[in-house]
């Protein structure tokens, strides 16, 4: 473990070396967590009868889990106070039921988990916002602190570390640092062996030609896959934060190859990934060098003054937002434009946003908007970041533990593959 240990701190040293200058100290709170939880400390010291009745219902919890693991320790049969849910793959290890005390860690953790999350959300008095928020990021501390994210805690890591007489431990440590220098001193977490994918190659791999090009778009023609096609020209508009290919992953699952199958003239929107020269690009912007100049363009290329439309995620946004906008055009050039309009997983109504609403306030807003004004754009990470915290789970922690703890690549998986290609929003 000593030469471990050195070895580790060679690592570090020489990384720090590289990279120190590049570290930030980070933002006290940039996420405004801060004011909602002193708002629900504020109402909860109110009733401090009910603050009472909490801490005994946890107490009596523990005493219960106590009860179930003396049972067990006698060698009696013994029912679980606390189980994970059908979904938590968090303990398939079996050394988290087989194994007495990892299965009173586990039980402990879960009781715990369970009552704070609880008793946050049956504070009285809150607004539904701060409540939300409250709840949400209760559930990110929560999560955080599971003892599968911890070595000491974690059965699968410790057998690990004895196994391979600590060699997961400077793998985990080299991964995260590269993960580090990747993300130019910020944490960038790989969830995919990134080298194992090359677009054109292995995903994005159907044939087609950038038939219309602008600030802010390619406009691809897809090679047709029959003898004859549909007269009316498909086009798909995808989300302008990620990269097209979503549809085009591999020839087995491809939308975009499915489509021309089927006859369709297949035209995608490919988004620029915006600099500062950009800064001043707008959601009109968007729309009108996005869609509409994309059907001018398809109909230069085709003859054909109509279309079909896929509007996909934010793309799907954006694209009910532009006929709206063409169904107030009086003129005739917009008039029975699109034939049919088709939504893949969009919201166009952002009353209930769920879990995306606690990223919305006008503190965050302003931060957001400063750094946006400052280096003309919203970059990519930061988005994909918020989107991982609504299932941080699967798409954080489950990462740090097989990169970090166990010292592993994580697997080849396209779809993460384009999760982690992710673009950047004009100012």
């Amino acid at each position: 473990m000593v030469e471990i240990a050195e070895r580790s701190q060679r690592l570090v040293n020489d990384w720090l070396t590289r990279h120190g200058k590049e570290i930030q100290a980070p933002d006290v709170d940039p996420l405004n967590v801060g004011e909602a939880f002193l708002e629900m400390t504020r109402h909860m010291m109110t009733n401090p009868q009910k603050m009472m009745e909490s801490g005994l219902s946890l107490w009596q919890g523990y005493m219960d889990l106590w009860q179930s693991a003396a049972l067990r320790m006698m060698g009696a049969e013994a029912e679980p106070v606390a189980e994970p849910s059908r979904d938590d793959r968090r303990f398939r290890d079996e050394a988290w039921s087989e194994n007495q005390v990892f299965d009173f860690i586990k039980q402990s953790y879960l009781l715990t988990a369970k009552w704070l999350e609880s008793t946050v959300d049956d504070v009285e008095g809150l607004d539904s916002k701060t409540q939300h928020k409250v709840n949400f990021y209760t559930k990110q501390f929560v999560n955080a602190l599971s003892p599968t994210n911890f070595l000491m805690t974690n059965p699968e890591a410790l057998r690990a570390t004895v196994e391979s007489k600590g060699e997961n431990l400077v793998k985990g440590l080299n991964n995260l640092l590269e993960d580090l220098e990747r993300g130019d001193g910020k944490l960038a977490i790989r969830m995919t062996d990134m080298e194992a994918f090359e677009i054109g190659k292995n995903v994005a791999t159907s044939k087609g030609k950038v038939v219309y090009r602008n600030d802010l778009i390619e406009l691809i023609q897809f090679d047709p896959q029959t003898d004859k096609v549909s007269q009316t020209p498909l086009l798909i508009v995808p989300p302008w934060i990620n990269k097209f290919y979503i549809l085009d992953l591999r020839p087995e699952n491809s939308f975009i190859r499915w489509a021309s199958e089927q006859g369709h003239t297949v035209f995608v929107i490919s988004w620029v990934n915006p600099d500062a020269k950009l800064a001043r690009k707008t959601y009109d912007d968007y729309m009108l060098e996005g869609p509409l100049a994309a059907m001018d363009a398809i109909e230069q290329a085709t003859g054909e003054h109509a279309i079909n439309i896929i509007g996909y995620c934010l793309g799907g946004t954006l694209t009910a937002a532009t006929l709206a906008w063409m169904a107030a055009q009086k003129g005739k050039k917009w008039k029975d434009r699109v034939k049919s309009a088709t939504f893949f997983t969009t919201m166009v109504d952002f009353a209930e946003a769920g879990d995306l609403s606690v990223f919305v306030d006008e503190t965050q807003l302003a931060n957001m908007e400063a750094k946006m004004n400052e280096r003309g754009y919203l970059e990519g990470t930061e988005m994909s970041t918020t989107f991982n915290m609504l299932r941080a789970n699967d798409l954080i922690w489950s990462f740090v533990v097989n990169n970090y703890l166990l010292g592993k690549d994580p697997f080849p998986f396209d779809l993460l593959f384009w999760n982690s290609d992710s673009t950047r929003m004009p100012a």
